[in-house]
């Protein structure tokens, strides 16, 4: 039998490198992958752990300055000031407003059904913070591709309303949630929705719900309606933006979407829904607009100065008429919208006076969101030819009559030499004529004649204050003025010639105290003769007959007087008049002075002037105009004015105190 030849096997076969027999293997036990899986989860428990001191430490850390809700009663706000219209409407509430603080029982069971379907559905089920609603926000969140919903309970806004500051950090959102437990622990449920209720913001300076229902509905939250209920809910997502002050458009829809919130957490039916939006007109009719803001500056300005009314809840009672503000308002805006782009006209303002001086309409721009710089009172302008007024009021102090004549020729003042709008020259004329076609050269030959100290002391006996300067441009209104001191002025005329100051003041109180200062009127100083005022209502009434304030003119017959006035380059268009009741003055220009396209003060001027008049005469008899009332009163001389420059600085320190301390400004 052959046997094989022994070979050596592969593994046994000689190094090449060391000639000998290579070690046998040893081979692998199999892996415990139990244990590997083991120290996974030992290494994330303590991850966990790790994490959960980590968390823990940060909770202590952040809790260590939480204030104490004990001190919830006593959370601090600014002072409110409300402003009331002559018919005691709110006209502003600055502040921090706080209406009746209202029990649950109080409030229809619509008003806390509104906010917790939209706000918080499952407010009763969780303990101050819900991962549930958390984890739905997020995961809306992330399918949305932004923050489009968020996770805070009611109770968390609550915390973050009566203690903490509004800043988005890890710091406040800790804190936030903090305070929510406890809360929820030292308070019931029913309490928690009741205090939210009454401290929460919801726009124009309001806090909790019955402030609101009075600011947007002028009632108590007790007597709010389903559409209205959920109106005010849907104001706590963006108080700003949804308000039907604010936009209309915007607060219908947002209340729309909390009435389908309410349907779909049945806290109403679908019929109640459909019922309650068929209410919108009636319910957003009431919502009154913001309106009167230049005049609110205006009245804030002179709070003030006035001693002990910093820091305190004030209600001002003004003299502004609000029907005669709002129609004032839209005209003024609605005029320039519609002619301003064609003509290069920007801005404009007006003033209506109370032939007592009280401001009844106060505009001083076209629009307050735009610019709050206030045209009526701040802006000085070139009054032109609405000037002339007091050249000719002092040639009939002066003995004239406006039957008496002057020449309307070429005149050379040295190196200047006045000319007529229409370029053409009337020659010999009546005072009456003159100043009713607004003849230039006329008016300059009468200033020289009567002197020109003459015609500045007549302006400052009637109230204008601005610097005058003495030279011949001053008869055809060269020195700048304001509307609202024109105004003043003119008031004089209405008034049976005696001094009216304009003021918009009726009574300054605390808003649960004592009456701090309440206006009164002035001893009566005649600054017009009954002869010179007579007079001039002859003149200034045929300026609207057959002169260039023709568009001026009111329905009905109602007597008018009043000048037209258009400064060089047509910077600057004026009119300014009055009847025995009312005094207006209208202004139409550029802020930067740039010229208009050949607009003058007969014509957007006078136009809009007596869309206002219209508007400020509603309700009020056509009377004659006042000629001698107080005849006996001696006519009054004016002083020579002091230099009030430092009294209108301090003025205005007092308002940025004032304004600061509401928290307006820096």
């Amino acid at each position: 039998m052959t046997s094989r030849p022994l070979t050596a096997s592969k593994d046994d076969r000689p190094s090449v490198e060391s000639g000998r027999p290579r070690a046998r293997k040893t081979p692998r036990r199999p892996r415990n992958r139990k244990g590997g899986w083991g120290r996974w989860l030992v290494l994330l428990f303590k991850l966990g752990l790790l994490g959960a001191f980590l968390i823990g430490g940060l909770v202590v850390w952040y809790a260590q300055d939480l204030p104490d809700i004990e001190s919830l009663n006593a959370a601090t706000r600014r002072p409110a000031v409300t402003l009331l219209a002559a018919d005691g409407e709110t006209i502003a509430a600055i502040g921090d407003v706080y209406g009746e603080t209202l029990d649950l029982d109080d409030l229809p069971k619509s008003l806390p059904a509104a906010v917790l379907s939209t706000e918080d559905r499952r407010f009763y089920s969780h303990f101050g913070i819900d991962p549930i609603g958390l984890a739905r926000a997020v995961v809306r969140n992330l399918m949305m591709g932004g923050v489009r919903q968020g996770g805070s309970t009611i109770t968390q806004q609550l915390a973050k309303v009566l203690f903490l500051t509004p800043e988005r950090t890890l710091k406040r959102k800790v804190q936030e949630a903090i305070l929510a437990f406890k809360l929820e622990s030292r308070f019931s449920k029913r309490e928690i929705l009741t205090i939210y209720l009454n401290r929460v913001y919801l726009g124009s300076g309001t806090y909790g719900v019955d402030a609101a229902a009075r600011r947007y509905f002028g009632k108590s939250a007790r007597k709010l309606s389903l559409y209205e209920s959920a109106l005010i809910a849907g104001l706590l997502k963006a108080p700003s933006r949804y308000s039907p002050a604010n936009d209309p458009d915007k607060a219908r829809s947002r209340t729309a979407q909390v009435l389908e919130n309410m349907v779909n957490a049945e806290a109403i039916t679908p019929d109640d829904a459909a019922k309650a939006k068929r209410e919108e007109v009636a319910a957003t009719s009431r919502v009154r607009p913001s309106y009167g803001r230049y005049f609110v500056d205006w009245i804030l300005a002179q709070v003030a100065a006035m001693p002990g009314a910093e820091g305190k809840d004030l209600t001002i009672t003004t003299t502004l008429d609000r029907v005669a503000q709002m129609k004032a308002e839209a005209r003024v805006k609605a005029m320039l919208d519609s002619q301003g782009d064609k003509l290069n006209a920007t801005q404009g303002a007006a003033v209506v006076l109370a032939t007592d001086g009280a401001v009844k309409a106060y505009i001083g721009g076209r629009d307050y969101d735009e610019s709050q710089f206030d045209r009526a009172n701040q802006a000085k302008r070139q009054p032109g030819s609405s000037f002339k007024t007091f050249v000719y009021l002092s040639a009939l102090e002066a003995g004239m009559t406006p039957d008496d004549t002057v020449e309307d020729a070429p005149i050379q003042m040295g190196d200047w030499s006045p000319d007529n709008y229409t370029g053409k020259f009337l020659g010999t004329v009546t005072l009456k004529t003159a100043l009713a076609q607004s003849l230039n050269t006329a008016a300059v030959r009468l200033a020289e004649e009567v002197g020109l100290k003459s015609v500045i002391a007549t302006a400052r006996r009637l109230g204008i204050l601005s610097e005058l300067r003495p030279d011949a441009t001053l008869a055809l209104g060269s020195s700048e003025t304001s509307p609202l001191e024109l105004a003043g002025a003119y008031a004089a005329l209405a008034n049976g010639g005696l001094y009216t100051q304009p003021f918009g003041i009726i009574e300054v109180a605390e808003t649960h105290g004592p009456v701090l200062w309440r206006f009164e009127p002035m001893e009566p100083r005649r600054v017009i003769s009954p002869q010179a005022l007579s007079g001039m209502h002859e003149m200034l009434a045929e300026v609207i007959v057959s002169g260039t304030g023709k568009a001026a003119a009111l329905a009905g017959g109602r007597p008018v007087a009043g000048k037209t006035g258009t400064s060089q380059n047509y910077r600057d268009a004026w009119f300014a008049g009055f009847t025995a009741d009312r005094v207006a003055v209208v202004w139409i220009g550029n802020d930067d002075a740039k010229p208009m396209k050949k607009v003058t003060g007969s014509s957007l001027p006078a136009k809009l002037w007596r869309d206002v008049m219209e508007a400020a005469h509603a309700g009020l008899p056509a009377r004659p105009l006042a000629d001698s009332w107080h005849a006996q009163t001696p006519i009054f001389e004016a002083p020579e004015l002091p230099d009030i420059s430092r009294a209108v600085d301090d003025a205005g320190g007092m308002l940025k105190k004032l304004l600061k301390g509401i928290g307006i400004g820096e």
